[in-house]
């Protein structure tokens, strides 16, 4: 059964590890299907045609390893290696591909639920040397979601990957107009971003801001918004008809923030890349605040 954590402000829904979206590349740890900020939705779904929605992404779904997955290339063709946070996927391409369907041999995943908080542990089988401990925690308070992450490096070889939430965005679920502005606190250098896809020109890049002229039909993505600098991230996405906002920010320095949307959905993406020793762990924190606007 999904589990809900409630404030007076906030709902958020959560599907279990085993429930729900089943395919290989979203972590299975992190499945937030759903944001409500004052019985309104935040949050929405990546595809809105007739799919199977648990091969896609909705809520709050976070990634690791996007570009390529840890023991990927070591492992020989049709032999296993980790996805994180979900479990084992066999090698089935030359290159690896986020939206290939490999076939899964899922983690172990302990979780407890209480009502103000939800923790979620994934325990990693052993394969060519890696082995990792994850822990999740999620937690709410008024208007703030807060979600701790503990990684440990349990095996032979050094983890290095990165990590981020595909934030699905949609107010009300309603398409994207011209009362959405999305902020940043650092200025877009329109000369250093990586990939520009900006189909109808629908998306507009202003120095600290971005806005949108109306819902673009087919999909955007902009790469390296913050160019080749590493930032403090934060971003803001508000909606000024509706007088309502939401704001990432982390704990960490990120050297990569991506746009990815389409004509229902906005998700800001925020990286982080980091590397584990053999027996040392990381942390780091992602929190959310939902707002009124002055």
């Amino acid at each position: 059964m999904p589990h809900i954590l409630r404030s007076r402000e906030l709902e958020v829904h959560f599907d279990q590890p085993n429930e729900g979206y089943n395919f290989s590349r979203f972590d299975w740890t992190g499945k937030i299907t759903l944001v409500k900020f004052h019985d309104e939705p935040f949050s929405t779904l990546e595809r809105m045609d007739s799919v199977n929605i648990n091969e896609y992404g909705q809520g709050l779904y976070n990634e690791f390893g996007m570009d390529t997955a840890l023991g990927f290339k070591e492992a020989e063709m049709g032999d296993w290696f980790h996805k994180i946070g979900v479990g084992a996927l066999r090698k089935q391409t030359a290159d690896y591909q986020f939206t290939f369907p490999y076939e899964i041999r899922p983690a172990n995943f302990i979780v407890e639920a209480n009502t103000d908080r939800i923790t979620v542990n994934c325990l990693s089988e052993i394969i060519n040397g890696y082995v990792y401990e994850l822990k999740k925690e999620f937690q709410i308070h008024d208007n703030c979601l807060t979600i701790d992450y503990i990684l440990k490096n349990t095996g032979s070889k050094p983890i290095v990957t990165e990590e981020y939430v595909h934030n699905f965005l949609g107010i009300a679920r309603e398409k994207i107009d011209a009362e959405y502005v999305l902020k940043f606190p650092f200025e877009i250098d329109k000369d250093k971003l990586g990939d520009k896809v900006n189909p109808g020109k629908k998306v507009i890049l202003d120095k600290k801001e971005i806005r949108f002229s109306g819902a673009s039909e087919e999909q955007f993505f902009f790469s390296y918004l913050n160019g080749d600098r590493s930032v403090q991230a934060i971003w803001e996405l508000e909606h000024s008809k509706r007088n309502v906002g939401v704001r990432e920010s982390v704990s960490f320095i990120s050297n990569k923030i991506n746009l990815w949307g389409w004509e229902h959905v906005i998700s800001p993406e925020i990286f982080h890349q980091f590397s584990i020793e053999p027996g040392e762990s990381t942390n780091w924190t992602r929190t959310y605040d939902f707002y009124h606007l002055n």
